[in-house]
């Protein structure tokens, strides 16, 4: 394995931050967008106005907490099961429901996605070195560990599968589809397995690689410090030639 210079872990956390300051201010203006297209406000007020007409129908409101629910008489609460039933029996409130979960998933990862691929894909392509604005504000970059500057297929693995895909879709899409009511208890063990191996990897290799160097096997290092070269032909006749000056010292 190549020789290193590992970044710092509190430029690493500062970089980070930067970066995802400007990736929510990304991804919230496309989400945003996204939901206008899509009229994701338009189905709320419809699925609102749905749920409004139950509780006249049965006089008695539906948006109540579990524990308003055990306060109820008994009376009232068969009114309530019997209401709440019929309307998550509704056709078009079930059909409301469905529109409203697709463009969910939809905004969520489409906006994600084109964040990541804005500003750690294409960013770092332009500025070179893997630096997005963050690590370019900091001065550290990414190569792979052998010193050798990321491909764009492997900067395209680290971005999408891992810091995208892995750390950040997978969890999004869980919390999603459990403000929806589809996934539960589930989906809070893997949201808490991710992290946990993210901190496991973090603490115990040797560059304090998270899931998305991983994959990709890059490092972040220290831009000041450490060399990077374009392919191996050019690291291996940077160490041929420093080996023929050390020889060269140690004669004289």
């Amino acid at each position: 394995m190549y020789d290193f210079q590992k970044a710092g872990m509190w430029k690493r956390i500062s970089a980070a931050l930067l970066d995802l300051i400007l990736l929510l201010i990304v991804a919230t203006g496309m989400a945003w967008m996204l939901s206008a297209v899509l009229d994701y406000d338009g189905y709320v007020e419809r699925m609102e106005e749905k749920r409004h007409e139950y509780e006249e129908r049965y006089d008695i409101s539906l948006d109540v907490s579990a524990e308003d629910i055990q306060e109820m008489p008994p009376e009232k609460q068969s009114i309530y099961i019997e209401a709440n039933e019929a309307f998550g029996q509704d056709p078009e409130a079930i059909r409301i429901q469905n529109i409203l979960f697709n463009s969910a998933l939809i905004i969520t990862v489409f906006s994600i996605l084109l964040g990541y691929l804005l500003l750690e894909f294409f960013i770092p392509l332009i500025l070179k070195n893997g630096q997005t604005l963050g690590k370019k504000a900091f001065g550290i970059g990414v190569m792979r560990m052998d010193g050798i500057r990321v491909p764009h297929f492997l900067m395209f693995v680290r971005t999408v599968l891992g810091k995208c895909t892995v750390e950040t879709l997978v969890p999004a899409l869980i919390l999603v589809m459990s403000f929806f009511g589809i996934m539960g208890f589930f989906g809070f063990l893997v949201i808490l397995a991710l992290l946990l191996f993210q901190i496991i990897l973090i603490a115990a290799t040797r560059a304090r690689t998270p899931i998305h160097d991983l994959l990709a096997q890059t490092v972040t290092v220290d831009f000041a410090s450490q060399m990077i070269f374009d392919t191996p032909e050019e690291l291996l006749a940077y160490k041929k030639r420093i080996h023929a000056e050390t020889v060269e010292s140690q004669k004289e």
